[in-house]
């Protein structure tokens, strides 16, 4: 890990466990096994501290015991976190499994790196941010829930760089468990309680098995996953989560904002010619999401910019995931802590991206696809995963989003403040977008990206293009 950066020095690497708990296993559902094998979710928060805190002795002796002790008691309600995933030799599926004495892994380092040049926006060295993300551990035969790691900037702040594993937690319950870490974190309670919005929900039952869902992917993931990953492990058993190696060569790490006057902007204009683009809605939306209109902004102007540097590259697709829980019948609560997102894959023509009317055509898809959840949650899930390997085998570039506008990131107060800036790390694992809600809290995005140096260049170029009044 420190190979990432030669300004990181490990200060002390330790295992942090609930006070007291007696043996817990929870079965991974339908959802969270779609998410087994794929690379962990990072993000990194960064925290500026006033003189004293900043200074070593106070943040080494005060801030991290405070950070420990807590991140001890919130384990206590988070139970299935300091676990790990297992599969039972006499089990069809994986499990997460709790034995006393396991922990989670916190690594406290220090940073000798610019802390203003980390809380900017302007784009730097994609190694940088790599540097702040702890490793998730993983082999054959088991998969750590989650790993830590704080740094610290002398005499300016620090860094909690967290690795989730995709099968135990999603988006939410990620933030559910952060949220509760940093109330805990402000209360100087000896077993202190955490209020009723930030317990977590564990019970599985809520969620239906695949096939009263209306889909029927077969149950023996072991072939599915057999299939996938066929260098791996002939056996589909295998926990090891492959490496989906950081695109750091030539690459640059950058965050780009849209306002709430320009996410205005750009409803305007996809409006303004909805009914001009073909689609299968017949009735135009009297508004549409900031999600709609932040992804197509910035995935048309990542296609264009990507074509213009590499001619190569024409053909674009969009996967992105839903939140289900208010979706499916009934309802689940909002403190579910597993996975409860579904994909949905935005299919339009590949060249669709980079047409003159490409951000009017993206826009319109995804609304579309979304509004499609309606109708069910698992509407032609059938055919996603055919579509999606047959435009792979084409060459066409599938382009992500992780994280969401809506999670509230920024008020994530361990009682040294709000954050100065909140960063989706994993974006550089994959062709990806990371989305957080702005900072200001005034209704617009940010938006971290990990792109070539040259399409970069480009993109900010487009980005800045397409917000100008025309």
């Amino acid at each position: 890990m420190a190979s990432h950066n030669h300004n990181i020095k490990i200060h002390d690497h330790c295992m942090v466990a609930p006070p007291s708990a007696t043996k817990a296993s929870l079965p991974l559902t339908f959802f969270d096994l779609f998410w087994l094998r794929i690379h962990p979710a990072e993000f990194i928060i960064f925290y500026s501290l006033h003189a004293t805190q900043s200074h070593p002795s106070y943040f080494f002796d005060k801030v991290v015991p405070k950070l420990k002790t807590s991140l001890s008691h919130t384990l206590q309600h988070f139970l299935p976190l300091a676990g790990k995933i297992v599969w039972p030799s006499d089990s069809k599926y994986p499990i997460i499994q709790y034995t006393p004495g396991d922990a989670v892994s916190l690594i406290i380092a220090h940073s000798d790196a610019d802390f203003e040049d980390m809380l900017s926006d302007s784009p730097h060295e994609t190694t940088m941010s790599r540097s702040l993300v702890p490793h998730l551990e993983s082999s054959d035969s088991h998969a750590s829930a989650i790993s830590l790691q704080i740094t610290f900037f002398p005499n300016k702040g620090f860094s909690i760089g967290i690795s989730t594993h995709h099968a135990v937690l999603d988006g939410k319950s990620s933030t559910l468990f952060i949220n509760a870490w940093a109330s805990l974190c402000k209360t100087n309670d000896e077993s202190p309680s955490l209020v009723p919005e930030l317990e977590p929900f564990f019970d599985r039952k809520v969620i239906k098995d695949p096939t009263d869902l209306g889909i029927n992917y077969g149950h023996d993931w072991t072939k599915i996953l057999s299939k996938i990953f066929t260098h791996e492990n002939s056996n589909g058993r295998c926990l090891k989560i492959p490496p989906f190696q950081p695109r750091l060569e030539d690459t640059v790490r950058a965050t780009f904002v849209l306002t709430r006057e320009d996410l205005e902007k750009i409803k305007k204009r996809v409006l303004s010619k909805w009914d001009v683009i073909d689609g299968t809605e017949s009735t135009k939306p009297t508004t549409l999401s900031s999600f709609v209109l932040a992804c197509a902004h910035v995935l048309v102007c990542i296609a264009k910019a990507t074509e213009g540097v590499q001619r190569d590259k024409q053909k674009f697709a969009f996967l992105f995931a839903v939140d289900c829980r208010a979706r499916l019948e009934p309802p689940i609560p909002e403190n579910f802590c597993g996975n409860c997102v579904w994909t949905r894959l935005l299919d339009t023509e590949p060249l669709d991206f980079i047409k003159e009317e490409g951000l009017v055509i993206v826009a319109k898809g995804i609304h579309e696809k979304i509004k499609m959840l309606d109708k069910g949650v698992f509407q032609d899930s059938e055919n996603m995963l055919s579509r999606y390997v047959a435009l792979t085998k084409e060459g066409v570039q599938m382009m992500g989003v992780v994280g969401s506008n809506r999670l509230g990131a920024y008020g994530i107060d361990f009682g040294w403040g709000k954050p100065a800036k909140v960063e989706i790390a994993s974006v550089d694992r994959r062709f990806t977008i990371g989305l957080v809600e702005s900072r200001d809290g005034k209704g617009g995005v940010e938006v971290g990206l990990v792109l070539n140096n040259h399409v970069m260049d480009l993109f900010a170029a487009l980005f800045h293009a397409g917000l100008r009044d025309h």
